[in-house]
């Protein structure tokens, strides 16, 4: 029911490429990014409220909300042909540059994303990137982050767990090519998919960083407070950061299927049955060690069956 909520507000405006772009050039420069997966709808809602009660008059930096993946979001379906969130290492960002990136809608994308991306770094002072997303899994709102140290403070600043350690088990990502030009860079996974209390998550965080980027004023935003309590009441009781140490990667075509019932951050014992794989799922895919799950796939598409971490502190 919630997820057929989500498509048909969504479907109550065109879908494009930019939800937004404006504000003076040359200082702070604060790009929004959803639905780079297709599945991911909550994100473009809460960009599209954001620009609803937003100062664009008085902003005191540039803001650029763009949105990923139009052809999946169209589908409802996480990628076409390949995972949008995969393809931004630096060979696959070059051959998209000179245009040579084809074969696939999401490399299409990608080039059309990159143009836009390049037009406002290069006429920025510092920048900062929040890529907005949602899990298949019921659970709290959560952050990945990339880049310099400012990338963590902006993480924490929303109040919610922060995961560490990730980006060294999935390349390829968007925040890990932002970051690496050395920007602030932070995913901000907001909920289930489908969850209406995902787009009230990615709302306040987007509020949050537009704030943080120094490009809208606190005055000029809903309260701070409020903002930040929206977040922790969907975070509340779990660590401010969990070391993520473990990915159980599939193989291209293989055949997955989580057990049901699985939440992130639920807490997984080693040996406990977590998954089947293969063919006819015939093989047990149980816990490595005891810790914290993280992202247990409950859709079709990606070739990560989940993560496993531990709270640090």
């Amino acid at each position: 029911m919630q997820a057929t909520m989500l498509r048909q507000t969504l479907a109550q405006a065109p879908l494009a490429r930019e939800i937004l772009r404006a504000g003076p050039r040359g200082g702070g420069l604060c790009v929004l990014t959803a639905g780079v997966h297709g599945n991911e709808p909550g994100g473009v809602l809460a960009l599209r409220r954001v620009v609803a009660s937003l100062p664009v008059a008085r902003l005191r930096g540039r803001v650029a909300m763009l949105v990923g993946n139009l052809a999946g979001l169209e589908r409802d379906v996480r990628f076409l042909h390949d995972d949008l969130n995969r393809l931004w290492r630096a060979e696959d960002v070059h051959l998209a540059r000179r245009g040579e990136a084809r074969g696939s809608s999401e490399r299409a994308e990608q080039q059309a994303l990159l143009a836009l991306l390049d037009e406002e770094l290069a006429q920025c002072g510092s920048a900062t990137l929040l890529d907005l997303h949602s899990t298949s899994s019921l659970g709290p709102p959560f952050t990945v982050v990339s880049g310099p140290s400012g990338s963590s403070e902006l993480a924490l600043a929303l109040k919610v767990p922060l995961l560490s350690g990730i980006e060294g088990l999935i390349g390829g990502t968007l925040i890990e090519w932002f970051g690496a030009l050395g920007h602030r860079s932070i995913v901000l996974e907001g909920g289930q998919n489908a969850a209406a209390s995902t787009v009230d998550h990615h709302e306040a965080a987007a509020w949050i960083a537009l704030i943080e980027a120094g490009v809208v004023a606190p005055a000029d935003a809903p309260a701070r407070a409020a903002l930040e309590a929206r977040l922790a009441a969907g975070a509340q009781g779990l660590p401010a950061v969990v070391e993520v140490g473990y990915c159980h990667h599939l193989q291209p075509g293989e055949d997955f299927e989580m057990l049901p019932g699985f939440r992130n951050f639920d807490p997984v014992r080693e040996g406990q049955l977590l998954a089947r794989s293969g063919p006819q799922l015939a093989r047990e895919v149980r816990a490595p060690w005891s810790g914290t799950l993280i992202m247990p796939r409950y859709q079709g598409q990606g070739l990560d069956g989940f993560f496993l971490g531990r709270a640090v502190g």
